[in-house]
């Protein structure tokens, strides 16, 4: 359903203290410097008041609504807003109506803001286009997944996309202040030492709502004195962040960078970072499952057989934790990866099986040649199926150098190229006496 809001946040002093610290200008902004500097293209557009659409891409807690909301006032504009999690193409529709009554009554325009907006799929995104196009509202999204993957191309092609980075512990720090009672609208007769403001922004992980939520729950439970003032100490934070997770958002961007970046880390040869990712999946919550999952591939694809026991232990790594569960379980995959990071490296196995594939999808479905063909039956044998069959035990070396494998007609294709690595430095030396046996 689409909502009209109070732009300058709640004043409540029942309200949660994120909300009524939500900044009302572009001073009052902590962070985001990249885009509301001095001479940002952004910041100069709000201050002109030359609005645009546009979609603001950022983790949790980065300001996006915020800014979108700072944005529509500073511009003079009506706000309305739409939960991509609730809404539907109905909804949308009443927004746009709201739009045009707004234009036509007020002559002013208008900022249809849409949080989650990749939660709606084509049809949902679609709706928008026409009226974007035609001034009906300035269309402004905010999204934590990539907007290539998660809008449209007709859409994106009409929004210019801002990213917003997560916030640095200096940006929270001074958001954690205000809440302390730079602000009027913060938490008053409340302190707190600076170790406990950087503990509290440590723990915020570059979540600014994150650090406010901490912030409040630690007033909370901290007992006022005869004074009534509180003061939040460290063991208070200590017991208010205990179970606090990193960012993760599985199945989001953060999820992929660091998958990527473990197995990256894994193949570069470097145990020290690959640990450190692992670490940083499991202690935001990720399922060893999936890492296990992962770690099975880079044996397979990165080490190849310059060292075939990466397969195995990674195999065994997955098998113990099965066995173990969580925590106990998690250092053999520890174990896994810093085996893999250090083994020998080759993705021979990886590019034969793709060249293979390719060239299988290539040359169509050519006959087994009929010497390689079994004769279980007298019918089969009748029609000489495996006549002409060498036995490659009862051949010199144990190869029948002059037996063909490939269909009849296909030229023989070589996939396999093992690197000089590892186990496959003495593949690749039977490989080169077998080519030549059989070339001549």
């Amino acid at each position: 359903m689409a909502q009209q809001f109070d732009l300058l946040g709640s004043s409540a002093p029942e309200a949660p203290l994120a909300d009524r610290l939500r900044p009302r200008t572009l001073e009052e902004f902590s962070g985001q410097q990249q885009l509301l500097g001095d001479t940002s293209t952004l910041r100069s557009a709000i201050e002109k008041q030359q609005l645009h659409s546009m979609v603001f891409w950022g983790p949790p807690g980065t300001g996006k609504t915020t800014l979108a909301r700072v944005l529509a006032n500073q511009c003079d504009a009506e706000f309305i807003s739409l939960s991509a999690v609730l809404a539907g193409v109905k909804d949308i529709r009443a927004a746009v109506e709201e739009s045009q009554h707004a234009y036509s009554a007020n002559t002013r325009r208008t900022v249809l803001f849409v949080d989650e907006v990749h939660r709606f799929n084509k049809a949902q995104q679609d709706a928008f286009l026409p009226h974007i196009e035609d001034g009906t509202f300035f269309f402004v999204g905010a999204t934590t997944e990539n907007p290539s993957f998660a809008l449209n191309n007709a859409l994106l092609s009409r929004l210019r996309v801002y990213v917003l980075n997560r916030l640095s512990s200096e940006d929270i720090e001074a958001i954690i202040r205000r809440g302390l009672g730079g602000d009027e609208r913060g938490l008053q007769n409340t302190y707190a030492d600076e170790s406990v403001i950087t503990a509290l922004a440590d723990a915020a992980d570059g979540d600014a709502r994150r650090s406010l939520v901490l912030l409040e729950l630690a007033h909370d439970v901290a007992i006022p004195d005869e004074d009534g003032k509180r003061y939040i100490t460290d063991s208070i934070v200590t017991e208010v962040t205990r179970d606090t997770l990193r960012h993760f958002d599985k199945g989001g961007d953060i999820f992929y960078e660091q998958i990527s970046a473990l197995h990256k880390s894994v193949r570069g040869s470097d145990p020290d970072a690959a640990l450190y990712w692992f670490c940083r999946m499991i202690d935001g919550g990720c399922d060893p499952h999936y890492i296990a999952r992962r770690v099975v591939r880079m044996a397979s694809e990165d080490i190849g057989n310059a060292d075939p026991r990466g397969l195995q232990i990674a195999l065994d790594g997955w098998s113990t934790f099965e066995r173990l569960g969580s925590p106990e379980g998690e250092l053999a995959l520890a174990q896994a990866i810093i085996y893999l990071a250090c083994a020998a490296k080759s993705n021979a196995a990886y590019n034969a099986y793709k060249a293979a594939m390719s060239f299988v999808k290539q040359s169509g479905n050519a006959e087994v040649p009929i010497h390689l063909r079994n004769a279980p039956t007298g019918m089969m044998k009748s029609l000489g199926y495996g006549e002409q069959y060498q036995y490659d035990h009862d051949a010199q070396d144990g190869v029948a150098s002059t037996q063909q494998y490939f269909p009849d007609g296909l030229t023989r294709e070589v996939f396999y190229q093992p690197v000089e690595r590892g186990l496959e430095i003495q593949i690749s030396e039977k490989l080169a006496r077998l080519r030549k046996l059989r070339s001549e």
